[in-house]
């Protein structure tokens, strides 16, 4: 989100619907919801865009828990140990917001927790909404919104479950946006990188580290981050949107309807993310897991690099190892980057968003036919295909199909008398003579002869 764009704040206690509204205004489900309270944690930014009104910031928030005296008290147990960072967040959405709207829960009624909020809020000086959720219809506005009218901030009872009155609140959320607020300006394009791993590898902290703030929420408690949160920053004059996403551990082991969410979410962003991290932690080695996620990517054929964090916690004989054992692992993706970092020290971390940004210049790589087809040439006289069942593939021809990845057709006499070595010698070929190093590459062999002859090629 750009930051010339108003923002508004969805601020609550735990479990009043603040997600499901967010993911209403924004018309996408991005924010996990779910019935058990305090599943958000980390602060979620997405874009109101509707017919007549202006283009706005729409913040979601993780329940906060104060007292009558503003000070953080024990929220539900998923929140446990959270709360004050919850509140930092919420504080820091708030610094830079124009308007807050305080969601309340209109079945429940109005509690303490309400109440303390909304003095917290009335001290910001913000424009302010109360919106009283999970009203499902007009005849029940009266009865369930009453006794939070005592709060003094202009209210609106809505259903963000059923659709009820959002359009309205759209608009009286676009009321707070100031009047002289120039539309955005175009966007100039953005390079999404999804960070991707195991839980606490420490995906959140690189995210913090490489964006220059306190972005994330960062605990030792493995399964912090539960939403794939996007998070904008600019660097050299290039704007970056890092994507942390939760950690993905094997099928079998998850059990827990939230995670199953997480995990779903973290594997979406990374299929749509311009480059994918993935993240490995040095002080526990490289499991079966982080085998599983490169195998994917690589069967995906997703733009990747490997980092592994925490290298400061491993000693360099342990590390080199390490680096030797992740580099056996991707035996059939040899062109995968990878880079040894720290997010605690920095180490290494100036390399990340260059390699980044080379291998998404590589993915978009556009060749010749012309100069396709010399350097087949060239390629074949180095070294022949070699003769399966008394016969040698002919290659006549060669074209690029596709970009993003680089995709690569070769049109030969029978593509089963091309075994996989060979394909394999032509992808380190073609990687040689165009300077394809490190974006994934797909070879297909077309039999010029047969109907349906089309086969991908198992390299990179």
């Amino acid at each position: 989100m750009s930051d010339s764009l108003s923002r508004i704040v969805l601020a609550g206690r735990p479990n009043v619907g603040k997600s499901t509204l967010f993911n209403r205004l924004i018309h996408a489900n991005r924010a996990i919801t779910h019935d058990r309270p305090g599943v958000t944690r980390d602060r979620m930014e997405g874009i109101v865009r509707r017919d007549g009104l202006p283009v706005f910031g729409i913040v979601d928030t993780g329940g906060v828990t104060l007292d009558a005296h503003a000070v953080v008290t024990e929220g539900p147990e998923e929140l446990r140990g959270f709360e004050a960072d919850i509140l930092r967040q919420t504080q820091t959405a708030l610094a830079a917001a124009v308007g807050v709207a305080l969601v309340v829960d209109g079945r429940e009624g109005l509690l303490p927790l309400d109440e303390h909020l909304a003095a917290h809020i009335r001290r910001k000086g913000l424009p302010a909404l109360c919106v009283v959720n999970k009203v499902d219809g007009l005849e029940r506005e009266d009865e369930l919104a009453a006794e939070f009218h005592t709060l003094g901030f202009p209210l609106i009872a809505v259903s963000a479950e059923h659709g009820h009155n959002i359009s309205l609140f759209a608009e009286m959320l676009a009321a707070f946006v100031p009047e002289q607020a120039e539309a955005p300006m175009p966007q100039a394009p953005v390079l999404r990188l999804a960070m991707l791993g195991r839980p606490n590898v420490g995906k959140s902290s690189l995210v913090n580290a490489l964006a220059g703030e306190e972005r994330m929420i960062v605990s030792g408690t493995a399964g912090t981050t539960r939403d794939s949160v996007d998070v904008r920053c600019v660097k050299s004059c290039l704007d970056y949107v890092f994507v942390d996403t939760a950690g993905v551990r094997r099928r079998t082991k998850i059990t827990d309807s939230v995670e199953q969410y997480s995990v779903s979410s973290a594997l979406k962003s990374s299929a749509i993310a311009d480059v994918t991290l993935l993240v490995l932690d040095a002080a526990e080695g490289v499991s079966q897991q982080d085998k599983r996620l490169m195998d994917l990517l690589n069967t995906r054929k997703t733009p990747f690099l490997v980092l592994i964090n925490k290298c400061d916690l491993a000693p360099r004989e342990a590390l080199k190892q390490l680096a030797k054992n992740v580099r056996a692992m991707l035996t059939f993706c040899t062109h995968v980057p990878v880079l040894p970092v720290s997010a605690a020290t920095g180490h290494n971390l100036n390399k990340i968003l260059p390699l980044a940004c080379k291998i998404h210049e590589e993915c978009r790589v556009r060749i010749s036919t012309g100069r396709l087809n010399r350097a087949m040439e060239e390629v074949l006289s180095l070294h022949q295909p070699p003769v399966v069942k008394r016969a040698r593939a002919k290659f006549f021809y060669l074209t690029q199909a596709e970009t993003a990845p680089p995709t690569f057709v070769f049109f030969v006499s029978n593509a089963e008398c091309v075994p996989e070595n060979y394909l394999r010698y032509l992808e380190r070929a073609l990687r040689k003579v165009f300077g394809i190093s490190h974006a994934p590459m797909r070879l297909r062999l077309r039999s010029s002869h047969k109907k349906n002859g089309n086969r991908q090629g198992a390299a990179g």
